[in-house]
């Protein structure tokens, strides 16, 4: 009796020592250090990319001059006329095409592959002005459709759409209610396609040397993938050893209940 009750004593003196490694597991950033000052990187931003689909709309003190280069419907909505349709499908949407090129009226062919929205939108007004259309002209470019995707172990995983110039990993893992405690936080996976070719990269959300990840700010497209862990794996193969079980229970209680009745 003597020997359970110190077993036992034992057990609850570790507990305190164990339950600290699962915690650990899931906390971000386990390394930074408070009022540490970190450089912010600067290429961060969304890049234009071919197949990418745009609403580019050009304005003027003189709207009539801006009427060229906008379609009648978004021209409208800009001069403050009410418009036959709204949102997106009232501006015209310029798909780039595989050459990081689009094709605007007037001015032709420009090239935007690499680019930021507002580094077109420079590059845009400034052939306008050198081309001796409008003086004063101003651009808004935005992506029509920009998405990117979160999948495993996260409260919500889905395809969300994303409305601003830089999204880090950490404002997906956001629009997607944050991981669950089953996901592994330092092997997060962030696929990506450029000019054709698909990569791969693991990021390290423990670390702060995350922000230092090429992958830390997303592109449009990219997709995310958290890991499950071992224990969500292990609940995972116990569940489907646990139906194939009772399902072979079943079919064995009823093939007796069968040979039973058969030979009465």
């Amino acid at each position: 009796m003597n020997r359970l009750l110190c077993l036992i004593g034992i057990l609850l003196l570790g507990l305190p020592l164990t339950s600290c490694a699962p915690q650990k597991r899931i906390w971000y950033l386990q390394d930074i250090t408070p009022q540490t000052p970190e450089q912010i990187a600067q290429n961060g931003q969304i890049r234009i990319k071919p197949l990418d689909r745009l609403t580019i709309v050009v304005n003027s003190q003189d709207p009539e001059l801006a009427v060229p280069f906008n379609t009648s419907s978004s021209f409208s909505s800009l001069s403050g006329t009410p418009s036959t349709t709204s949102g997106k499908e009232s501006l015209q949407i310029y798909t780039v095409d595989e050459n990081g090129r689009i094709a605007m009226p007037v001015i032709g062919v420009i090239d935007c592959e690499g680019l930021t929205r507002t580094e077109l939108a420079d590059r845009i007004a400034r052939k306008i002005i050198d081309g001796g259309y409008i003086n004063d002209p101003s651009v808004n470019v935005r992506f029509a459709d920009m998405k990117i995707s979160v999948i495993g172990e996260v409260t919500r995983p889905g395809v969300f759409e994303i409305d601003r110039d830089k999204i880090s990993i950490f404002d997906a893992l956001a629009l997607a209610g944050d991981m669950t405690v089953y996901g592994v936080r330092n092997e997060v996976v962030v696929a990506r396609e450029t000019n054709g070719v698909r990569t791969f990269e693991i990021l390290d959300l423990t670390s702060k040397e995350i922000f230092n990840s090429p992958a830390f700010y997303l592109q449009q497209n990219d997709v995310v993938y958290v890991k499950p862990n071992k224990y969500k794996a292990q609940a995972g193969e116990i569940s489907q050893n646990r139906s194939f079980y009772l399902s072979l229970v079943g079919t064995a209680i009823s093939l007796a209940t069968l040979i039973i009745t058969l030979t009465k």
